[in-house]
């Protein structure tokens, strides 16, 4: 088979000479390479040299036969090698024969009538040769033994060497032009930007703002869910000031060593002081700023320690001007009350989910190198991605390039989007073999929560519903909120958990029976449900907070402080909110049945409806028929 489109060998091999001389830079000879290559020689010497004294191809005769050839003026030379005798004729041949060990052969030559001094031969002794090998054998070893000696007081001289370097930072310098990220390549972050632009100025024009008496900002917390972009603000703010920038991770100044995390504090702060004005950036905080026990383990372990000298180098009696703290964490509630105060950090910003505009912006600039089909709509896709972070968009689109070359597409369509949207969210589809009973019980109970949800006003559509597993789900009715909610009613909140319990509700009206498959909806609602009771006020109990309270401090849950009796009434509570909400989805579903039908037959089919094909089946949302306002009057919609 012809291989096509090979590479020309010169722009592989390159020119000789510089070939050399890249293979020399290579191969360095330090000392355990010497080392490698002199016990290599060590076992491959000896065998090269029983090669060279017996190639293949010499003849072995008698001592006799040489004699003769000696007397006849056929030998040009004879070397000798104790008993060995390696003969060369003048025709260019070669033999080779025996003597008897300890007799010299000139005395062989005199008992023969063989004059040494008349012939015309040459006698050859390499029994010098011979001893030097013997020196060798014996110095090689003894040689390589001072140099295995030396090679371990080495090792052990930089482990000694790597202790005492235990204090030192390791701290990573960006410079300036040495980070390419600058505040453009940030968005639906805008209120985070505007306050870290802020510092980066104070950095380049300090003296507008000593004019006015204000002083630089000694640190600034970035606080946030996973995701939003904390680390990739920080990166922009190393991009756009020109200062030098040292960053570290939290969990990089703790070490075996007692002592070793306040070192390493102390150098870091030591070294920004000296390259001042300069920026210190310490990624999740929280591995070393959690807040200090009360005496339960101790106040002198290696946290501890360490965060006392981060409290005392960012406002001590040593003055820290001209160096920034800036420092990110998704956990602000663990952190030290004295390491968030002011006069460390001055500044808190907070970075949220990312709003539609927000998406948008965080959208366009993403695709940027993806080619995408020719009027995409990235309004449609921001409106549809509510809830994702900014990670979460750029993996979405990433997910999205990959499936059009898997499918060996030119362009990236919407659709393309949309199964990557569902993937990033959900996970991966998997075509799992079921049997015609399962995907039955699956489609109905997956139609279930979707003409719930069509019903209720206060619910929104139904984006896609689908009887294909993903992740530990064997279908899915996917609901993205339309608008970036801040706050949940208590009717709302009713209505999602009716829509959690329509699939158990489907099975129950169709099939008369109860499946496992209901089991994460009934934990949803059941947690929708307590969390309505104990923590929002949103039952017959009234506006009273009766959930356990998590001492942080102390690391371990409070009891709840409630009596035997109250802790009944919370639990009836929560089982009438859910069993009332159950009723309700059946009801619903009754009054729709031929439709819950058709649209369990269409997954069936198709495995997958998305809005319009599921509102062509059931009409749009507003359209609600007299039976559904009917059931909907008793879950007070």
């Amino acid at each position: 088979m012809a291989i096509k489109n090979l590479p020309k060998l010169p722009k592989i091999l390159g020119n000789g000479k510089n070939t050399r001389k890249k293979l020399q830079l290579k191969f360095k000879f330090n000392l355990k390479n010497l080392l490698l290559l002199s016990l290599a020689l060590l076992f491959i010497g000896p065998f090269l040299l029983s090669f060279s004294s017996y190639r293949s191809g010499q003849e072995n005769i008698p001592l006799s036969q040489v004699l003769a050839d000696i007397k006849e003026n056929k030998v040009e030379k004879v070397g000798i090698s104790e008993e060995r005798l390696t003969v060369k004729y003048k025709d260019g041949g070669e033999k080779t024969s025996i003597k008897e060990s300890g007799e010299s052969f000139s005395t062989i030559l005199k008992n023969s009538g063989i004059d040494p001094s008349v012939t015309s031969f040459a006698i050859e002794d390499k029994l010098l040769s011979r001893v030097w090998l013997d020196i060798l054998g014996i110095l090689l070893p003894v040689g390589l033994m001072a140099l295995f000696f030396l090679f371990i007081f080495r090792q052990a001289r930089g482990a000694q060497d790597s202790v005492f370097s235990f204090g030192k930072s390791g701290a990573k310098v960006f410079a300036k032009g040495k980070q390419n990220v600058t505040f453009k390549d940030v968005a639906g972050v805008d209120e985070a930007k505007r306050e870290l632009e802020e510092i980066v100025d104070f950095l380049k024009n300090p003296g507008k703002y000593k004019a006015l008496g204000a002083r630089t900002p000694k640190g600034v917390l970035l606080v946030g869910p996973a995701g939003t972009g904390k680390t990739l603000l920080s990166r922009a703010v190393a991009g756009e000031a020109a200062v030098p920038f040292f960053s570290m991770a939290g969990s990089e100044f703790m070490e075996m060593l007692v002592g070793v995390g306040a070192s390493r504090v102390r150098d870091l702060f030591s070294t920004a002081k000296k390259a001042a004005p300069s920026i210190i950036f310490i990624d999740e905080i929280d591995a070393i700023g959690r807040q200090r026990g009360h005496g339960l383990a101790g106040g002198h372990d290696e946290r501890e320690q360490t965060l006392n000298q981060i409290l005392v180098e960012m406002d001590g009696f040593t003055p820290n001007d001209n160096v920034i703290v800036l420092a990110a964490t998704n956990r602000r509630d663990l952190l030290d009350s004295a390491l968030v105060r002011p006069g460390r950090f001055d500044r808190e910003v907070t970075l949220d989910m990312p709003d539609r505009e927000g998406r948008l912006a965080i959208l366009k600039i993403h695709s940027k190198g993806k080619k995408f089909a020719h009027g995409i709509s990235w309004e449609r896709i921001a409106s549809r991605t509510v809830g994702f972070s900014g990670a979460d968009l750029e993996n979405m689109l990433n997910e999205a390039a990959i499936f059009a070359a898997r499918e060996n597409a030119k362009e990236i369509s919407f659709l393309h989007t949309e199964e990557a949207a569902t993937k990033v969210k959900l996970g991966p589809a998997k075509h799992r073999l079921q049997t015609k009973e399962d995907r039955e019980i699956t489609a109905f109970h997956e139609a279930g929560h979707a003409m719930v949800a069509h019903v209720l006003p206060h619910v929104d559509p139904v984006h896609s519903i689908s009887i294909v597993a993903r992740s530990k789900s064997l279908g899915h009715t996917y609901i993205p909120s339309e608008m970036d909610r801040i706050h949940e009613t208590k009717t709302r909140l009713l209505q999602m958990i009716t829509v959690m319990m329509g699939g158990r509700a489907a099975e129950t009206l169709v099939f008369n029976e109860m499946t496992a498959g209901a089991a994460s909806d009934i934990q949803k609602a059941t947690d929708v449900a307590r969390s309505m009771v104990l923590e929002l006020g949103m039952s017959k109990l009234g506006p009273v907070n009766w959930s356990p309270q998590i001492d942080e401090r102390m690391r371990f849950m409070e009891p709840i402080n409630v009596s035997p009796s109250m802790q009944d009434k919370i639990d009836r509570e929560v089982s009438e909110i859910v069993e009332t909400c159950h009723k309700q989805a059946i009801k619903i579903l009754k009054s729709l049945r031929s439709k819950l039908k058709e649209v369990a037959e269409a997954l069936i089919k198709n495995e997958t409806l998305d809005r319009d094909e599921f509102e062509k089946i059931v009409g749009e949302k507003i359209r609600l028929n007299k039976e559904a306002k009917a059931a909907l009057a008793v879950v007070g919609a």
